[in-house]
């Protein structure tokens, strides 16, 4: 305690770091386009101003006697009203954050925004539990970071198996069944994981919640994937991102006061907040499977069976799985934030659970706060590049942390890991959404969820051999060296699409 508020003395000034980022990635801010309607057959006039989060004016035309269609009216190329009323415009104002709130909001259908706040519910129960398994597991049991390893290797391989259900469960049934099983199930294994005295017992309770935990995850991704439209799909994953972010923001704070008294009351907390997501997500979310995939009159319906086999083309698509296992010596990165950070720097620097929770709570301000305006920034450029930027991102910040002590030496290396974050999560999953055929959204997301398993397995087992026999510091630089091996594998991938899309555009003879 006494190390980290020594530590915590540094922190104002990093604090006014997220300020600069802000200024790099935030656009210059643009005056809003001021436009007139006029209603000949009324006499009435419409005022307004539409801004860059907006293009479409969403106005109540059913208001207007002559109803005049402005509801896809692009204001910023006047277009002109079908019904006989002027439009004309100019620059001019500042746009108001109240007026960017509500054009947002009007830029997503109610819900995608629904789906956002229960997910939102859930999280905060993940976050307050998460950071905080592999400290939980070492005290509790008394075990090292090996047997921490193995823990994470076996929630890894459920999440495998959990996966592949839930992506051809979720193109059969439906995606709502799914997620609300999923919800429950996670609920009551989390309460049975505080309660077991068995690192064995343990071990079943988690391979268990990373089974039904995992099988609702590709019916989330096909979800948004059905709602949005593929121009928006990239913000919209980035927004869910900011509402999980900032549940993550709340958690590992709260959750390292938690835990300094009692472990039990984060599992409680957990299923808490499971149960009452499900609830919500019972009551006011739709199902979305798009009626395509129902069988046709006079066809015989696809059973789960035929289902499973749909794998084999998602397989068999080869820049898919290229991207694929590129993205996963980036995870393979990334996962270490979640599995062997708070070890290393409880072990090695002395960081207890409250200074953790204080680097993590970073990672989820950083997140809510940038992440939208970053999302916008580097949805422009070419997919793979990005990739190529958030990996390099990632290298600097996790080999840093074999070379600083200084907490807030810790918070920056932190810094430069969640701006990779931001820059390859949502960028990934609209990748992913391109990729996937309508009928098969289900396994194209379950698929790719094989990139974060199969990292999320060998990377804590290998990381915790590393620190129980070696200088724990080698975990970071081996970090490094896989980050930048990734960053050169997606510049590689980036030259490949440019030169098949220059082929397909070459005329025939």
């Amino acid at each position: 305690m006494g190390q980290v508020a020594a530590r915590s003395r540094h922190l104002p000034l990093f604090l006014c770091m997220p300020g600069f980022v802000l200024l790099w990635v935030l656009p210059p801010q643009e005056p809003g386009t001021a436009f007139q309607v006029d209603f000949p057959a009324t006499g009435q006039v419409v005022v307004g101003r539409v801004f860059q989060s907006a293009d479409y004016l969403d106005y109540a035309e059913e208001k207007q006697k002559n109803r005049c269609n402005l509801r896809h009216l692009r204001i910023k190329q006047h277009r002109k009203c079908t019904s006989g009323c002027k439009v004309s415009g100019g620059k001019a104002g500042f746009q108001s954050m109240r007026y960017r709130v509500i054009a947002l909001y009007r830029e997503y259908p109610l819900q995608f925004w629904v789906v956002v706040a229960t997910a939102f519910v859930d999280r905060i129960g993940s976050a307050l539990l998460f950071p905080f398994f592999a400290l939980y597991v070492s005290a509790r049991f008394d075990v090292g970071m090996t047997q921490v390893g193995v823990l994470f290797a076996l929630f890894s391989v459920s999440n495998f198996f959990g996966s592949m259900l839930g992506g051809a469960l979720t193109d059969h049934m439906g995606r709502k069944t799914v997620i609300l099983v999923g919800l429950l199930v996670s609920g009551v294994t989390s309460v049975l994981m505080g309660l077991v005295t068995r690192l064995a017992w343990f071990y079943v309770m988690g391979m268990v919640a990373g089974l039904f935990a995992e099988a609702a995850e590709p019916a989330h991704q096909a979800l948004l994937t059905d709602l949005l439209p593929e121009e928006k799909r990239a913000d919209g994953f980035g927004l869910m991102r900011v509402a999980a972010n900032l549940a993550i923001a709340i958690g590992p704070a709260i959750g390292g006061l938690l835990a300094a008294r009692s472990y039990m009351t984060l599992f409680i907390a957990d299923a808490v907040t499971s149960a009452l997501a499900a609830v919500l997500f019972y009551r006011l979310v739709r199902e979305t499977r798009p009626a395509g995939i129902h069988p046709q009159h006079g066809e015989q319906p696809s059973g789960l069976k035929d289902s499973f086999r749909g794998y084999r083309d998602v397989v068999r698509d080869g820049a898919f799985m290229t991207f694929m296992v590129v993205s996963m010596l980036s995870v393979l990165v990334y996962i270490q934030m979640y599995s062997t950070l708070s070890v290393y720097l409880r072990d090695v620097h002395g960081v207890a659970e409250q200074g953790f929770g204080i680097i993590m709570s970073l990672n989820a301000s950083m997140v809510v706060l940038f992440q939208f305006a970053i999302t916008r920034r580097v949805s422009r450029w070419p997919a793979m590049l990005v990739m190529a930027l958030g990996s390099v991102l990632y290298a600097i910040g996790f080999a840093l942390y074999g070379f600083v002590s200084a907490f807030w030496l810790f918070l920056a290396a932190m810094a430069i890991i969640t701006l990779g974050e931001m820059v390859v999560v949502p960028v990934a999953q609209a990748v992913v959404a391109k990729f996937a055929p309508e009928d098969k959204r289900g396994r194209y997301m379950a698929v790719f969820g094989v990139s974060w398993m199969l990292p999320g397995a060998a990377g804590p087992l290998l990381a915790g051999v590393v620190m129980d026999n070696f200088d724990p510091r080698w975990v970071w630089y081996l970090a490094g060296v896989l980050g930048m091996v990734a960053t050169l594998g997606f510049v590689v991938l980036h030259w490949k699409v440019e030169s098949a899309e220059r082929e397909a555009s070459l005329p025939l003879g």
